[in-house]
């Protein structure tokens, strides 16, 4: 699935080759070559995932994933570090600033993109094209189909990307903000409440299988989705 991947990278030509890679891979790429065009775009559009040199012009790498962890808005980012620096005490410096991965310079591509992959699985399931069952529901990002007890479900791409988000985090109460976010994007300026009509929708397409209880109203904090409906 195409996630929005920022390059923070003050070399050229090993930006150009992250950019090209991730181009092909078929992710949106933004590009900084700096901390503080990293922040700038950071304020304009939150990406998915932040590859960080640690060897930047100004404020070091290290420092700029230290100041996103701080921030309520950019610490759940997955972040990989890039470096030069191999010795053991420069990786605890980067995975203790906050880097979800490290990857220590010259790389190969394949092994960057896999590092990738694997970091989006852990840090957020929902940007793969991994598939996910529970409870006689599956869902597949590939084909973008649904289907309750092997029966096709037709849902909304709203609703499946909301259900998607749901299902890569099951039993997590998410409140109405939080999946505007998380599924809409934090610059999508629209109600709270629009989230309810497509939990209602979501819940009527899901309806024909009763799978729609699998989706939970948690009176005063949000919505949960489980797949043991009753029992949480």
């Amino acid at each position: 699935m195409s996630s929005t991947v920022l390059v923070v990278e003050d070399e050229p030509a090993i930006q150009e080759l992250i950019a090209v890679n991730l181009g092909f891979a078929g992710h949106k790429v933004l590009r900084a070559d700096d901390a503080e065009q990293a922040q700038f775009l950071i304020s304009a559009e939150l990406p998915d995932l932040i590859l960080l040199d640690w060897m930047l012009p100004g404020a070091s790498g290290l420092n700029l994933a230290r100041k996103l962890r701080a921030d309520e808005r950019t610490r759940d980012i997955p972040l990989i570090m890039l470096t030069a620096k191999g010795e053991e005490q420069d990786k605890v410096d980067g995975l203790e600033a906050g880097a979800d991965d490290y990857i220590t310079k010259p790389f190969s591509p394949k092994e960057l993109m896999a590092r990738i992959k694997a970091v989006l699985r852990r840090r957020a399931p929902q940007l793969t094209d991994d598939r996910i069952e529970g409870a006689g529901l599956v869902l597949d990002p590939a084909t973008h189909r649904v289907s309750g007890n092997g029966q096709g479900l037709t849902v909304g791409p709203t609703e499946f990307r909301l259900l998607h988000y749901f299902m890569a985090h099951p039993e997590r109460v998410f409140s109405r903000g939080q999946l505007l976010d998380n599924v809409w994007g934090d610059h999508v300026f629209v109600e709270e409440r629009t989230v309810d009509v497509h939990i209602r929708r979501l819940r009527k397409a899901l309806e024909p299988t009763g799978h729609d209880r699998l989706v939970e109203t948690v009176r005063g904090s949000g919505y949960r989705f489980t797949f043991r409906p009753g029992q949480v």
